[in-house]
């Protein structure tokens, strides 16, 4: 070898065939990184969402107080019976336009007791007229005034002008003698949005509707509503029944048994697409008591319905009757030995059920039952110690009744 010879031959430079990749292969390929984009995305979006819902749920908690200004504090789960108060207000401010001119009353025109039972297999929507007469606790002011003396007789639904929602709620455990730690409150636009949220609910409607206050117009037979004609549809009375406010609330439980059904039989409860759309709604448009605010609970709380089926979902009308003397005349009060058997068995979490619906004059039942379970199968009311007497009136969750 000479020296001039590199000691070491340079090898020289081999490449490897490299295998064509296929179309199909390549296409494959593109689509599982376009698919994890996707996924990426959203999963973004959906955690910007659940952050933004709530942050809005944490501005609108309400703490909720009793009649010495002591907060008011819920069980640290959702375990155990639930008791929740739902109102309605009717005030105008900050509604916009289209909800009459000149009307600066704040009254809570809709209240609704909601108990869940603790085994979670039943529960009861129990409504209060607006213009039934009850002794009001003392109520702590919201505006860091003296707050409210107890007074004797008054009007339920101006409760609210007392002390807000919360003072309501402390009239509602008054006359119950139940312990009610939730609260929810819902503006007119809430009902829109929440209508729209859900798709909209269909009611049966017995006879046509033509109602010059809430300007809702309905022909007989099937309506689907959402938006502002369902916010018509529970608001209306004059178009309905006898015109009072015991036929507006049958007309809602029309509305909220359809509702009850509809949302069972599309697995709402167990879709976190719809929760979160009724969260966010429901963000936007209802104030809550502080220990409604966590996302989770809220969540949770709409699951305490999961197992009740339409069969064991029961609305109810507290027991009430007008004949009040003057300057009373036109407004009800307690049927106190009825309503009392009705307390005492939402205290002691037993079922409330009826044997069939039994509505106010604001309503009927319809010959084609929701369900084929629901009235063929009712055993009679010396069969189950759960039925409630005949004398009780309301609407079975599963059962189809037609605004009358």
């Amino acid at each position: 070898m000479s020296n001039l010879e590199p000691r070491y031959r340079r090898a020289n430079p081999r490449h490897g065939v490299l295998v064509a990749r296929s179309g199909k292969r390549n296409l494959l390929s593109l689509a599982w990184r376009g698919l994890a984009v996707v996924l990426s995305a959203v999963l973004i979006v959906a955690s910007y969402s659940v952050v933004s819902i709530g942050s809005q749920l944490a501005g609108t908690g309400i703490q909720l107080t009793d009649a010495n200004g002591h907060a008011i504090t819920a069980p640290k789960d959702l375990k155990g019976p639930i008791n929740m108060l739902l109102v309605g207000s009717d005030t105008r401010a900050g509604q916009g336009g289209g909800f009459g001119t000149g009307i600066t009353s704040n009254l809570a025109d809709v209240i609704i007791l909601l108990h869940v039972s603790a085994n979670r297999k039943n529960a009861v929507a129990m409504s209060f007229p607006r213009d039934l007469m009850v002794p009001w606790p003392a109520c702590p002011s919201t505006s860091g005034g003296s707050g409210y003396l107890a007074q004797s007789l008054g009007q339920i639904n101006a409760t609210i002008a007392n002390g807000g929602p919360g003072c309501t709620l402390l009239t509602v455990e008054s006359v119950t003698g139940l312990t009610i730690p939730y609260l929810a409150m819902i503006n007119f636009k809430g009902v829109i949005e929440m209508s729209n949220a859900i798709g909209g609910v269909t009611v049966c409607v017995a006879n046509p509707i033509h109602d010059t206050y809430t300007h809702l117009d309905l022909t007989a037979g099937m309506h689907t509503l959402q938006g502002l004609q369902a916010l018509q549809f529970l608001r209306t009375r004059h178009g309905i029944g006898d015109g009072s406010d015991l036929s507006r609330i049958s007309n809602q439980q029309v509305f909220m048994s359809s509702l009850f059904r509809k949302v069972k039989s599309n697995g709402v409860l167990t879709n976190p697409v719809y929760l979160y759309s009724l969260a966010s709604a429901a963000a936007r448009n209802m104030t809550l008591s502080s220990n409604l605010t966590d996302l989770n609970v809220l969540v949770g709380m709409a699951g305490a319905f999961r197992h009740v089926s339409p069969d064991n979902m029961t609305f109810l009308q507290v027991p009430t009757m007008g004949g009040l003397p003057a300057p009373n005349e036109g407004r009800v009060q307690l049927v106190q030995d009825q309503a009392q058997i009705i307390f005492d068995k939402l205290k002691n979490d037993q079922p409330l059920i009826l044997a069939k619906s039994n509505p106010e004059v604001g309503a009927q039942t319809s010959e084609t039952p929701a369900s084929s379970s629901s009235a063929s199968a009712a055993p009679s009311a010396s069969a189950s110690p759960s039925l409630l007497p005949d004398w009780v009136r309301g609407t079975k969750g599963s059962s189809t009744t037609c605004s009358n």
